[in-house]
């Protein structure tokens, strides 16, 4: 397996998991999640991560050095970077860790500061703080970042998971570990179905609970993770690389193909693209890419601060740009480690860079373009702004844009927007044409009393252009 040492970074697209964070539970059925919170320890992993990304990647000195970006002498350039973070799954904790990571990839600096006209010198709050924006990205309004809840056909999917012979078979395996589990679990349900939910309390409370950590058996963390590790690979994957198994990274799709090609285009500014995201998009991420394929990286939940670095590469043998996989496994791994790719088309064995054009037709199909595309994937009539759009459709008006935000509300005015233009428009022609006055008016005499006037209207289009 070759690696093209010569080859110069271009820029890079970062999919970062967050840091740790208190308790936490999610549906076994729907992956509907409840809110909690960042801790001080995950708000530092998370800084440490972004610390790392800036040495490696900012450094003018370094060998991965991304060509053309504000190197760690200069301050923040708004149009080089771009940060999303998904505001729903767990709350905030998300987004919290992406607050904390871009403190480490742009840290406190005294060139955060400006000259007053009599001379006074200000610098930024917090000895030169870094203002990075972040994109909060929310569920219902956006679906890129969390295409799996309220998706029916998933919710189907994880069904037919938990009816399967090889849950069953798995079930009677594991039933004896988790009757011994019970008594650790303060009254929480413990079946295979809610293996993750057991998994995550077990692990919260033996990070921060001492009493907790000291009473559990050696080898039950590490049995209940590699349960919940088979449980949640299962979930968010599938055969098919279109299939519905893979939504969560499936939405992420366009934004991420998106972010390679405009980072390839030399005469645009973007260098750096960064998703916060759960642990579930990883998950679809290594199935659909086929890195888990060879053994070498585990189909596993990925640890808190896991980041996975895809970076586009100008390759000293081929006028095209290239595609290379890195992923580190939070603290867990010091450094990143390069994974070779494996998909239909391209298998790996022989170079771990992929040309941007054979991994953007081989991914591009699965893409979920449009929030309306997202609606007939997943089964959806009403959540999301389905309702309105799918209405929308059915009048032919093209739907908004996958990236797009609109809420249910919105979308609302949007159609009570365009009622108001349609019908102002025909009052219009109406008036024009002597069918309607305001006031005292006389109707023209151009007009046969017994003539008839039709309207005919095209059909009207709203479009919105995203940056």
């Amino acid at each position: 397996m070759a690696t093209d040492n010569e080859s110069k970074v271009l820029g890079v697209v970062v999919f970062a998991r967050h840091g740790d964070r208190q308790g936490f539970y999610q549906d076994p059925d729907t992956y509907t999640a409840s809110s909690t919170v960042i801790t001080p320890l995950g708000e530092r992993q998370e800084f440490q991560l972004g610390t790392l990304l800036r040495s490696v990647y900012f450094n003018s000195s370094a060998p991965n050095y991304i060509q053309g970006i504000a190197d760690e002498n200069s301050l923040f350039q708004p149009t080089q970077a771009i940060v999303r973070a998904d505001a729903g799954d767990e709350g905030g904790v998300i987004f919290d860790s992406a607050v904390a990571l871009v403190q480490g990839l742009w840290p406190v600096t005294p060139k955060a500061s400006t000259q007053l006209a009599n001379g006074t010198t200000v610098t930024s709050p917090l000895g030169g703080y870094q203002y990075i924006p972040i994109e909060s990205v929310e569920p219902n309004e956006d679906v890129s970042l969390e295409g799996f809840t309220s998706c029916n056909t998933f919710d189907d999917h994880t069904e037919a998971f938990y009816n399967s012979p090889a849950f069953q078979e798995k079930a009677k395996e594991v039933s004896q570990f988790l009757t011994d589990l019970k008594p650790y679990m303060d009254g929480r349900p413990v079946t295979l179905e809610n293996m993750w939910n057991i998994f995550d309390y077990m692990n919260v409370q033996s990070i921060h609970n001492a009493t907790f950590a000291n009473t559990l058996p050696d080898t039950y963390l590490a049995q209940a993770r590699d349960l919940a590790n088979w449980h949640e690979y299962n979930v968010f994957s599938d055969d098919s690389i279109t299939g519905i198994g893979n939504i969560a990274f499936r939405t992420m799709l366009p934004s991420v193909i998106n972010a390679i090609q405009r980072i390839s285009n030399s005469s645009d500014p973007l260098k750096l693209h960064y998703s916060a995201i759960a642990y579930k998009p990883f998950l679809s991420l290594f199935n659909m890419t086929g890195v888990v394929a060879d053994g070498a990286l585990p189909p596993s939940i990925v640890n808190y601060a896991a980041a996975v670095v895809l970076e586009v590469r100008q390759s000293a043998s081929s006028s095209e740009p290239v595609l290379r996989f890195n992923f580190k496994n939070g603290t867990d791994d010091a450094s990143f480690r390069t994974y070779s790719m494996s998909f239909a088309g391209w298998d790996g064995s022989a170079d771990t860079d992929v040309p941007i054009s054979t991994f953007i037709n081989a991914f591009q199909p699965a893409a979920v373009n449009t929030t309306l595309d997202w609606c007939h994937v997943c089964g959806q009539t009403q959540a999301r702004g389905c309702a309105a759009l799918l209405g929308a459709a059915s009048s032919s008006v093209p739907a908004a844009a996958h990236h797009d935000r609109i809420s249910p509300v919105g979308a609302g005015f949007l159609g009570a927007g365009l009622t108001v233009a349609v019908f102002g428009a025909a009052f219009a022609v109406l008036f024009f044409l002597g069918y309607l006055t305001f006031g005292k008016g006389k109707r023209s005499p151009s007009r046969a009393k017994n003539d008839h006037l039709e309207l005919h209207s095209s059909t009207n289009s709203v479009t919105k252009e995203t940056a």
